[in-house]
């Protein structure tokens, strides 16, 4: 017989936070609007297609923008990259255009904004959009890839930014 417990959602979360991360912020523009917004919940899925995977906050309905436009950019961010980080996090009360007053930004294939800077960009298709739990799940098919300079990679742990 399996056990089980009850996981409570701050025990949850607390547990996470050990759970060390990059630092990416994703981006979307289109006819639905412009919106960015920090993460660390993103990974590859494939590379035959390129794929990435991306979970975004459902209950905001400010990250609706990213399934409605259908495009989006996961820039991977560096050390040099920590106010950006700040600036997109939601944490500081900026508003979009203020957001992106952060950072050169231009495009690839897609139309998404791409930090000029970053480590490295997926520039995405969206090709499926999923709603588990509290989260939605944005599947990417990547259409361009830019790749920066090697810096240290700046890293979420213990709900601080780190350098590795």
């Amino acid at each position: 017989m399996l056990k089980t417990s009850v996981v409570e959602s701050r025990q949850y979360r607390d547990a996470m936070s050990r759970f060390a991360g990059a630092v990416h912020v994703v981006a979307t523009d289109g006819r639905a609007g412009r919106r960015g917004t920090t993460v660390i919940a993103a990974c590859s899925v494939s590379d035959d297609p390129p794929t990435v995977l991306v979970c975004l906050n459902a209950t905001n309905p400010s990250n609706d923008l990213f399934r409605d436009n259908g495009v989006f950019s996961l820039n991977t961010l560096h050390a040099g990259h920590r106010e950006l980080a700040n600036a997109f996090s939601g944490l500081t009360g900026l508003s979009q255009p203020e957001r992106f007053g952060f950072g050169v930004w231009e495009t690839l294939a897609t139309g998404a904004p791409t930090l000029s800077d970053a480590a490295a960009v997926f520039d995405c298709e969206l090709v499926e959009s999923k709603e588990v739990a509290t989260h939605r799940i944005l599947f990417g098919r990547v259409r361009g890839v830019r790749i920066g300079d090697s810096l240290e990679p700046l890293i979420y742990y213990n709900r601080q930014y780190r350098v590795l």
